[in-house]
């Protein structure tokens, strides 16, 4: 074996992961808890028929 190479695989990083600071993964969690914020925010207006700061009580 004189020209054995080795071969490095590099581990697929986790997309799913949470991790802190500005990270691929931490921007795909603000956006779903972004998207799940505006669902919230639609449903409270068509539910109540108010928009999101009467029904809190904010205008």
């Amino acid at each position: 074996m004189a020209n054995a190479t080795k071969t490095i695989t590099s581990i697929p990083e986790d997309r799913n992961a949470w991790r802190w600071g500005f990270t691929p993964q931490a921007e795909i969690w603000n956006g779903r808890l972004a998207m799940i914020g505006f669902l919230a925010a639609t449903l409270i207006e068509v539910i109540s028929g108010q928009g999101f700061l009467h029904f809190w009580g904010i205008l």
